[in-house]
């Protein structure tokens, strides 16, 4: 996982990654491509 300042460029790489925000925090997930995840905060 990556913690990143901005998260928008990597939401682009893929086009199945949602921005998710939890507890706080800031998460990319993809359900069919486990390896774009990051957070953020």
């Amino acid at each position: 996982m990556k913690i990143r300042n901005s998260l928008r460029s990597l939401a682009k790489r893929h086009r199945d990654n949602r921005i998710v925000r939890r507890r706080g925090r800031v998460y990319v997930i993809n359900k069919t491509n486990r390896r774009f995840k990051a957070r953020q905060g």
